[in-house]
């Protein structure tokens, strides 16, 4: 009975060694395993971060290499929206319509916003004819690409869950306008006065065959990526190139008014009725208008009494005043000599008159 009792008792103790020897190795492989999911888990983030590389991180990087962009002033003294039609066929607009094929780097504007869309670099928003096309940039109007290709019958392939569409699939050739938003403004700040684009809308066919406004996109988010693209701007001197950015900032754009920001919410069309020669009267006033504000920031210039201390402080106007002050100065010192002379010369008579002698 012994005998058996003892077997029996090495049997649990052979049982409870392989049993703690078994929890000893799962503990083992339990406290290693941590350290090859934090391996792997750190390469799964950072493959993650490689392939959702979104719109907004590309923007900051790119606006980090591009500290110079401005936006305006939130308590600028004056200010004014306008609207206008930027028609390719113009010749100082042509550089944004060629190539309409890709050349290599060289691509013309509406296929290089068409890419940075695709890449998802850059949202675009939805142009809405129930809105009256007016631009919306809030969240809820942002649109898909897929969607603007699918409503205009623009062919593509959809790989991965990303889109890819032919060069000669993009419609760049047909796009030959542009609706285009710009503000006018004064800042007091630093005394100056600007026109600066806020968002642009490329528009797809013409009066004939119906024009299609695609999208609105804005002009901060393309401001990063337009100083790389460069255009060119002479059709006599092909040399002559300059970067998007500053075909847009010097405002070397054309194109004619449909629209200002107003209480009524109409474009001039709708406010002059289809009279093209009142529609351009009301054009020219506006053009006017703004001339003259930019002109006279400081004072009329037309009367200079007027100018203030700081319109007096320009190089043009300083040489004015300094050549006026010169004649002055000739003036009053040929005035001076003249007053001495005809002063010495009475005295001197005078003299002559009071030493001569009467005789009786």
């Amino acid at each position: 009975m012994k005998t058996d009792n003892l077997k029996l008792n090495k049997r649990w103790i052979v049982l409870l060694a392989l049993f703690f020897i078994h929890c000893s190795l799962f503990f083992s492989e339990a406290q290693a395993q941590p350290k090859k999911s934090r391996v792997q888990q750190t390469q799964q983030t950072q493959q993650q971060q490689k392939k959702q590389t979104t719109s907004s991180s590309m923007t900051r990087r790119m606006q980090i290499s591009y500290p110079v962009a401005l936006d305006i002033p939130e308590d600028v003294v004056w200010r004014r929206d306008i609207y206008r039609e930027i028609d390719l066929e113009d010749e100082a607009n042509s550089g944004l319509y060629y190539p309409v094929i890709p050349q290599g780097k060289q691509m013309n504007l509406f296929t290089y916003i068409f890419k940075l869309a695709q890449n998802g670099y850059i949202p675009i928003y939805e142009y809405s004819i129930a809105n009256d096309g007016n631009d919306d940039f809030s969240d809820a109007s942002k649109v898909d690409l897929k969607t603007v290709l699918y409503d205009h019958h623009i062919p593509y392939e959809e790989e991965n869950e990303k889109l890819r569409v032919e060069n000669n699939h993009i419609p760049s050739q047909e796009v030959n306008k542009y609706y285009l938003k710009e503000s006018a403004y004064y800042d007091q700040g630093n005394a100056t006065f600007h026109i600066k684009v806020l968002a642009l809308c490329p528009i797809m066919g013409d009066k004939d065959f119906g024009a299609e406004p695609l999208f609105w996109v804005k002009y901060s988010d393309l401001e990063p990526y337009l100083s790389r693209q460069t255009i060119m701007v002479s059709d006599v001197n092909n040399a002559a190139i300059m970067s998007l950015d500053d075909y847009f900032t010097l405002n070397k754009y054309q194109g004619k008014i449909y629209k200002t920001n107003n209480m009524l919410g109409k474009t001039l069309a709708q406010i002059v009725g289809e009279d093209s020669a009142k529609l351009t009267k009301e054009q020219l006033r506006i053009e006017a208008e703004l001339e003259a504000f930019k002109n006279n920031i400081f004072g009329d210039k037309h009367k200079k009494d007027s100018l203030d201390s700081v319109a007096n402080t320009h190089p043009s106007n300083v040489k004015a005043a300094a050549k006026k002050a010169r004649q002055t100065k000739t003036k009053e010192e040929k005035s001076s000599r003249r007053t001495k002379s005809s002063t010495s010369s009475a005295s001197s008579s005078a003299a002559r008159v009071s030493v001569r002698r009467q005789r009786h």
